[in-house]
């Protein structure tokens, strides 16, 4: 969950704890090139391949990603940012983010969409986030990117590019940014 999220999210005024660092910023720098690396090579080069990073915990990875790909490869990846907010479907339970905004600034008709979030935990925000992207235009295909995948999924849901697989305990929380990633706990009533 991305820190503006958790600040907002019901226990308002909970504290992320973290108990372990899991990557620094070195290791995340080195996931996100090798992610790259395999976005490149599974799609035979980048022609007709968009980065969509979800609002708001993927947006700094899928700006990392492009950064990493542009890099590689020389050549400039569309980059766009999806709110999977209201296509969510435990919107009455999930904050409500007013600045973070779906902006797609391209075409993702035939493109190969690769949606990057942080953390991968039951699917249900991957799945709301197909759901938005259908409402875009009708991609030729979509992979999936995270940083961190740990584990837990209520739906089928798998992705194509992990940073890291991270096996939890359910109460866990994973706080995955570019400056590395931590486990820990939500301390609640902490200010």
């Amino acid at each position: 969950m991305a820190e503006r999220e958790r600040r907002l999210a019901p226990p308002y005024g909970g504290v992320f704890v973290p108990r372990t660092t899991v990557l620094d910023r070195e290791a995340v720098a080195r996931a996100i090139r090798r992610m790259a690396h395999e976005i490149i090579e599974r799609n035979e080069g980048l022609d007709g391949v968009c980065v969509v990073g979800l609002q708001t915990g993927g947006i700094p990875f899928a700006s990392a990603i492009v950064r990493q790909l542009a890099d590689i490869e020389g050549t400039d990846v569309p980059l766009g940012k999806l709110d999977v907010a209201f296509y969510r479907d435990d919107i009455n339970i999930r904050p409500v983010l007013p600045e973070a905004i779906t902006d797609i600034p391209f075409d993702v008709d035939r493109k190969t969409v690769i949606l990057v979030d942080d953390v991968l935990f039951t699917g249900r925000t991957i799945r709301a986030a197909l759901d938005a992207l259908i409402d875009q235009g009708r991609a030729r295909a979509v992979q999936l990117s995270v940083m961190v995948d740990r584990g837990h999924r209520e739906l089928p849901i798998r992705p194509d590019f992990v940073g890291k697989n991270l096996p939890t305990r359910r109460a866990e929380v994973v706080n995955a940014t570019l400056e590395g990633v931590e486990l820990g706990e939500m301390q609640r009533g902490v200010q």
